[in-house]
């Protein structure tokens, strides 16, 4: 089959990948420090910070939708598209569900007691690892896709690894996190039902950071 001329010069979906996983990247430290911030009171914060996570999930969002709409017709890609697809709706998930966990925590203007407040800061922290390290995973991409150096892969198979690690870690402290809301908090079922709902939220946000890894495996399987 005879290429076009333009075939050589197209623009690499990964580009923009990269471009999407560096906002994901920026919003996790953002949750973080509004997360603490509601957690420690400091309203004025969490709402400047909430404000800027939107901002940047919009912003991905037209990254996403830019990558799904331009991808070149006609061309032999690196990768198969509807493998692509899944991988950019799994990253943008996590956004996603970021964004959703700091409209449950704006639900509770006067704070989360204090009984579970440490414990879930804690989950905060173990969500975090899986989704900073997306964009370390896209880079690596980015080169073996380009080279298909053998040693990138077995790089990039190592972190995705380390990724399911750190979500095993995180779903075991949000089923912790779970059963000590029921235990301290049964008599008040409007708060048990905020918190887990809470909880599960952030929960999610690393289940859709292995997602996206596991799509990503799947595209450098041979």
């Amino acid at each position: 089959m005879r290429l076009s001329l333009a075939s050589l010069f197209y623009r690499s979906p990964f580009e923009n990948l990269q471009t999407h996983a560096d906002k994901v990247k920026e919003c996790a430290e953002l949750f973080k420090r509004a997360a603490i911030c509601h957690l420690h009171e400091e309203w004025d914060e969490f709402e400047r910070l909430t404000d800027t996570v939107a901002r940047l999930e919009s912003e991905a969002d037209a990254i996403k939708r830019n990558i799904r709409n331009h991808l070149p017709k006609g061309i032999l890609m690196q990768v198969d598209k509807f493998e692509l697809f899944d991988y950019i709706r799994e990253q943008d998930k996590v956004l996603d569900e970021v964004e959703e966990a700091l409209f449950w925590l704006s639900f509770r203007p006067a704070g989360i007691r204090e009984e579970v407040a440490n414990d879930l800061e804690e989950l905060v922290e173990k969500v975090l690892p899986p989704i900073e390290k997306l964009s370390d995973l896209v880079a690596m991409a980015t080169v073996f896709f380009r080279t298909g150096e053998e040693e990138e892969r077995t790089r990039m198979k190592s972190l995705i690894r380390d990724i399911r690690q750190h979500e095993k870690e995180a779903d075991i402290r949000e089923r912790e996190l779970k059963r000590e809301i029921f235990e301290t908090m049964k008599d008040k079922p409007i708060h048990v039902f905020h918190l887990v709902r809470l909880v599960e939220i952030v929960g999610n946000i690393a289940d859709h950071a292995q997602n996206a890894s596991d799509r990503m495996r799947a595209m450098i399987a041979r």
